[in-house]
């Protein structure tokens, strides 16, 4: 018997249960309430951006950006459509902070050259240009793999710099309008435009007062409305696409009036700058992960206030801002601030999470050189496949280091939880209960301590034991870092490494199957998915 339970202990330390390294798990409960939805996503709540930046981009002595940028990307790359492929329907976002510096090359008659350096230039670089012939093969790369396109435009045009960060005069249209009236007469689908980047509040190298941005954004709601012929036709109109100001974006509001701006877009990077050495703590400590959660409630509360008629989108996300953090935001770790995020945003009615970026900098989904997945690349396609767009309210009995969001499942019965441990050193066993059948007046012991044979054969089920029932089965699908490398670019599904087939292929990412009614064990700095097909959610049916 001893023998038998050593060679069952030896398969567990193989998967994601990890006892050896870590102290006893401790005991969790997560009751989730399932008979209202408390906020809603969009179908297409994940996103990825594709940036202007050229090669000559650099911070802190690095240059990450490559060719990745929306005038040089290999749209040929075998990958590179696979992986967009994967989501069905993905949204990309096209713009960055160089945006308001393009011209689009569509009835003007200067040259259309790239962006250079130049030293007295918006961060410090030249205007550049986008050629219709390069408009064309994109728009052949975002049709083959059905992607959802949000277009940044020039904001800036005709405008001048009064002082330091200021920018002043009207917005010059007349190359916007031609750029949209060319799209449109190539049949091109964009589902949204996006008006400026970063220019709101105090600006990001350049700055524009709300009143004047929100007349600005009133005459292209009417240009839109002009060339797209039928109403139904017309795409969403986003603006501004800048860090989060209340008093800024309730006076764009109350500017531009009823109706015209259909999502207020938002940028969140608070985990700090690239060189910043503190990172991996902060994306471990909860109390500074929960701080971006007043952002995303002041937002909710502005559009309740001034703009009803609007949503709320992250069009713009990275974590680590300066081209993100080499050896964080491309590898694990990331993905627990990611996924982290991506739950606290969708609590507050945010429609649209962009990553920052699909490809390019040190944050890209895809590695900028290879084109192969970074470990987040897998968080965002399992949160694409699993969790709806109902999002379900949750009560915790458990440490604050483990983070739980709970939705309806995507396009089926049942619900998603979604669990995070963000301690390097405890693991959870997590008791999933429904609020229609528990009495919240009754606190666990969260002292107690299974014994090891108990855990063990705990493990054993969550290996795969068979229960009598489908209808007493879950879905599991856990996350880790490949030999406990919080930095490897290696994630692991239910102890397996995720790696693209030599033809590009995305893999299968297949779950384990589990007694229902058994906890779930959550080792320590890891990541689970746990899908419920018949819990009982009357919001979810």
């Amino acid at each position: 018997m001893e023998v038998r339970l050593l060679l069952l202990a030896l398969i567990c330390l193989h998967s994601a249960p990890r006892w050896a390294s870590a102290q006893q798990p401790e005991e969790a409960t997560v009751i989730v309430k399932g008979s209202t939805k408390i906020a809603e996503t969009d179908e297409n709540y994940v996103c990825a951006t594709i940036d202007w930046w050229p090669p000559e981009k650099c911070n802190y002595n690095q240059c990450p950006w490559g060719q990745s940028s929306i005038l040089n990307l290999d749209l040929d790359h075998p990958f590179l459509a696979q992986a967009i492929q994967a989501f069905d329907n993905l949204r990309i976002r096209l713009g960055g902070s160089l945006q308001d510096r393009v011209v689009y090359d569509v009835g003007t008659e200067s040259p259309c050259s790239p962006f250079r350096n130049m030293s007295n230039g918006l961060f410090g670089f030249s205007d550049g240009c986008l050629g219709m012939d390069r408009w064309d093969k994109l728009n052949g790369l975002f049709q083959k793999t059905g992607a959802i396109v949000t277009f940044g435009v020039n904001a800036l045009y005709g405008r001048y710099n009064v002082r330091r960060s200021i920018w002043a005069g009207k917005w010059n249209s007349t190359n916007a309008y031609d750029f949209v009236k060319y799209t449109i007469s190539k049949g091109y689908p964009v589902g949204s435009w996006e008006f400026g980047n970063e220019l709101s509040g105090h600006g990001i190298g350049a700055k524009v007062d709300a009143k004047l941005y929100g007349k600005d954004v009133t005459e292209f709601k009417s240009i839109l409305q002009q060339l797209y012929k039928a109403p139904l036709s017309q795409p969403l109109l986003l603006a501004p696409g800048g860090f989060f100001d209340q008093q800024w974006y309730s006076q764009l509001l109350q500017t531009s009036g009823h109706g015209v701006v259909n999502a207020l877009t938002h940028h969140v990077y608070n985990l700090g700058g690239g060189d910043d050495v503190h990172l991996i703590r902060k994306i471990l400590d909860p109390k500074y992960l929960d701080r971006a959660e007043d952002t995303y409630r002041d937002m909710q509360l502005t559009i309740q206030r001034h703009g009803t008629w609007a949503s709320a989108w992250v069009s713009e996300s990275g974590g680590v801002f300066n081209n993100g953090g080499p050896q964080v935001s491309n590898t694990f770790i990331n993905s627990i601030w990611y996924l982290d995020q991506l739950g606290m945003a969708s609590k507050y009615n945010t429609k649209v999470f962009c990553r920052q970026t699909l490809i390019g900098g040190n944050y890209g989904l895809l590695d900028t050189q290879t084109f192969l997945p970074n470990p987040d690349y897998y968080s965002a396609l399992l949160w694409n496949r699993l969790m709806g767009n109902g999002v379900l309210s949750i009560d915790t009995i458990a440490p604050r280091r483990l983070h739980a969001y709970a939705h309806c499942r995507r396009q089926q019965q049942g619900i998603t939880l979604l669990l995070i441990n963000l301690s390097n050193t405890t693991g959870y066993n997590v008791t999933l209960q429904n609020d229609i059948n528990v009495s919240l007046g009754k606190r666990p012991d969260l002292q107690k301590r299974s014994s090891f044979t108990q855990r063990l054969k705990k493990a054993v089920s969550w290996l795969g034991s068979k229960s009598s029932s489908d209808t007493k089965k879950r879905e599991e699908y856990h996350l880790a870092a490949k030999d406990g490398n919080l930095q490897s670019k290696t994630m692991l599904l239910n102890g397996v490494p995720l790696e693209l087939g030599d033809d590009g292929s995305v893999p299968a990412m297949d779950p384990v199957i589990v007694a229902v009614d058994s906890p779930v064990y959550l080792a320590p700095t890891s990541i689970a998915f746990v899908v419920l097909p018949k819990f009982e959610a009357k919001a979810c049916s």
